[in-house]
């Protein structure tokens, strides 16, 4: 008998996680996958190659969400999941990461009995006022299956496990994505004489961190004090990009740009010099290819990057960001090495496990 499994995806970045387990079950005989979107067809953050660059086909399903309020989002997508699953009954639902609609979708499965498994588990800031931070412990409570990326992740998924659960250290299934496409990267169309090795990449998202202007401003002029004649190449969202035009010194290496195509992305990042972020997901790729990079936050859910990979958290001060882009610039960072089960095999871990 076939397993019906659905995949909720409540954001662009959970495309790139669930593309392999997407081709994993899309391979079996023993599963039919059916992918949902919280948001709506014409989401402008799904650009129209990124499902072709994932190789990957685009959801069969919308749910047509596209409010920015976290307690909409969750009333709303509870809502129209509940209507999903009336019209389609599904033995397993997995869920992506940490956001409202992951947490809203988690709740309205377990209230109908339906097994539900959380990818990328057990990860924690250990801050409960953040927002994320209650979606993960809800989630991972509800969950039956855990399935967690790393060593530390798998520690805190165990030790909170309900008596219905299972943990299991499947890896991070974001090297998946990463070792399929590799041979696939592009060359960015707009940077044709880029040199490989000598510039570094700049990604800003965090809504905290660009709301607060004066502080923003301080990282922006230690970057590019310390990156000297390294151009810093930034491939921003419009409305992130017009907040760092205004606040980028005159003078500076800085070349701002919009976003790339997933490809394009991923090119950049693995033949840049280094990178400066506050994405937890840039950051592992960043590890997963040895490029040093700085996360512009004070923790990170993904600790085996700091431990084991490339990765240094410096949070928001301008003078450790500066110290550290100077290392950067100067060649002089810690040497780095692949974490455990980095191995591009956690979409097969995962489905044997939801078969078994």
């Amino acid at each position: 008998m076939t397993k019906k499994i659905c995949i909720l995806a409540g954001a662009r970045p959970n495309f790139v996680k669930v593309a392999p387990l997407v081709r994993a079950i899309s391979g079996s005989a023993e599963a039919e996958c059916l992918l949902v979107y919280a948001g709506c067809e014409d989401d402008p953050t799904l650009e129209a190659s990124l499902f072709d660059d994932l190789q990957m086909p685009r959801p069969q399903f919308f749910l047509g969400v596209d409010s920015v309020s976290l307690n909409e989002i969750t009333s709303r997508v509870m809502a129209q999941f509940d209507a999903f699953l009336n019209d389609h009954p599904v033995d397993v639902v997995i869920v992506v990461d940490d956001l409202a609609s992951t947490m809203a979708a988690a709740i309205v499965t377990k209230k109908r009995a339906i097994r539900l498994a959380h990818l990328v588990a057990g990860t924690r800031s250990f801050n409960i006022n953040m927002p994320k931070e209650i979606n993960r412990l809800v989630i991972d409570a509800l969950s039956d299956y855990l399935f967690t990326a790393g060593v530390r992740s798998t520690g805190v998924a165990t030790r909170e496990q309900s008596e219905q659960s299972q943990t299991f250290m499947v890896g991070n299934i974001l090297m998946d994505t990463l070792r399929f496409n590799y041979g696939r990267f592009k060359r960015p169309a707009a940077l044709p004489d880029i040199r490989e090795g000598a510039y570094i990449v700049f990604t800003l998202n965090r809504k905290a961190l660009i709301a607060d202007t004066e502080n923003l401003g301080r990282m922006l002029k230690a970057i590019s004090e310390a990156a000297g004649d390294v151009p810093v190449i930034a491939p921003l969202r419009l409305e992130t990009a017009k907040v760092v035009s205004t606040l980028v010194p005159q003078d500076s290496k800085f070349l701002l740009m919009g976003a790339l195509s997933y490809l394009e992305f991923g090119w950049l990042t693995a033949h840049a010099k280094g990178i400066i972020t506050d994405s937890g997901n840039v950051a592992e790729e960043a590890t997963f290819n040895s490029v040093p990079c700085i996360t512009l936050n004070d923790y990170t859910e993904h600790q085996e990057t700091v431990s084991v990979g490339s990765n240094v958290l410096v949070g928001e001060d301008p003078e450790k960001l500066r110290a550290a882009v100077a290392q950067m610039v100067a060649g002089t960072w810690k040497k780095s090495a692949l974490p455990d089960r980095w191995d591009g095999r956690t979409a097969d871990r995962i489905l044997q496990i939801l078969l078994s």
